[in-house]
Formats: C-alpha cells, sequence, structure tokens
C-alpha cells in the first residue's frame, strides 16, 4: 500500500481535492477532522491541552475553546508548536489505527495541513502538494471561515510557505481556478494505481 500525504497552504483547496480523491475509491483521512473528534472524545488529549493552556482551552459543553486557543496559539509560535506537540501524536494514533481499516487498498490519501512541519511526511511514499495563488487563498478562506484578512495573514506566516512545501512534492495539483483538478488528479491515480 502507498501512503500519500496531501498538503497545501490554508485556502488552497485541500478538502475539495481529497473529496475527489474520495469520489474515486480512495480512502482519504483527515488529520483535521481527526483532532477535532479528538479534542471530544480522547480523554489523554484533552488533559494535556487543559495543562498546557488552561481550564478555559475547554468549554462547559466538554467542546474545545477554538476562539481561546486560536487567540493564544496564533500570536505565540512557541505556544503553537506546543499544541502541535500534544496533538500530532494523538493523530498519529488514530491515524494507525485508520490504516490498518483500509490494509486493502492501493493507496491511501493523509490530508494534513502541517504534514511537513509535523514531520508526518517523513512516514508517507508520496507528497501531494495543492497551491493556489496568495490573493485567492486569502479570498477563500474570508468567505469559508468569516475571519478578516490580517487574521489570516497571520495563520498564512504561521504556516511554511507554498515555497518550501513545493520543496517537498512529488506532485502538484494546480487550484488556481482557472487549469481544472480532475485531470490533474486524475493522472496521478493513474501513476499511483499502476
Amino acid at each position: 500500500m502507498i501512503k500519500v500525504g496531501l498538503t497545501g497552504s490554508i485556502g488552497s483547496g485541500k478538502s475539495l481535492i481529497s473529496s475527489i480523491f474520495s469520489k474515486l475509491g480512495v480512502p482519504v483521512f483527515d488529520s483535521d477532522s481527526s483532532a477535532k473528534e479528538l479534542y471530544k472524545s480522547d480523554s489523554i488529549l484533552k488533559d494535556l491541552i487543559q495543562d498546557a493552556f488552561g481550564k478555559e482551552s475547554y468549554l462547559d459543553s466538554g467542546d474545545l475553546n477554538k476562539k481561546f486557543i486560536a487567540k493564544v496559539i496564533f500570536n505565540d509560535k512557541k505556544k503553537l508548536n506546543l499544541i502541535n506537540q500534544i496533538v500530532h501524536p494523538r493523530v498519529k494514533l488514530d491515524f494507525e489505527k485508520w490504516l490498518t481499516e483500509n490494509n486493502k487498498a492501493k493507496y491511501v490519501i493523509k490530508e494534513a495541513a502541517i504534514l511537513i512541519e509535523s514531520g508526518a511526511y517523513k512516514h508517507m511514499d508520496k507528497i501531494i502538494v495543492v497551491s493556489a495563488p496568495l490573493e485567492l487563498r486569502i479570498e477563500r478562506v474570508i468567505q469559508r471561515d468569516n475571519l478578516n484578512e490580517p487574521e489570516i495573514r497571520k495563520r498564512i506566516n504561521n504556516q511554511l510557505s507554498e515555497d518550501d512545501l513545493l520543496k517537498f512534492a512529488d506532485f502538484v495539483i494546480s487550484n488556481n481556478g482557472k487549469d481544472a483538478v480532475l485531470p490533474q488528479i486524475l493522472k496521478i491515480h493513474k501513476q499511483l494505481i499502476k
């Protein structure tokens, strides 16, 4: 089985690309969804986050206090690194469990925004980077997350640049709003199922 990491900067369209691979019958592991689920269900993770960021990191409902956490981590690189060090090992365990459930597939995709930064790329056989122009990415995130441009730029500045991501790419999908993504995906799919 080939393990394929799929990554890209915020607003590049990773989820869209993953959903198309999924429609082709490829098992896709969404690291962000896994983390969101683990924030609620994983008591070890909850304890680690509360120890690191205080009790206000969780709401009375038991959900992660996303506003509070975002405010803390996007204003302090050390705190951003800390939360990644806490969450990444738990997501990795979830991914390993998921792999055993999908071990019949020719290839699987692990979608992760911080695939490179977390070091998870080292456990992948191939890397796909989704590429899109900066202004288009900002526009997409404004529409999707209802954030303002300065907040988005702050998040972008906390990620590896697209140029840095491209250095790790075995495949690049250009999601620039002009080039059709489906032919690009089908070409990669054909190579991976050989």
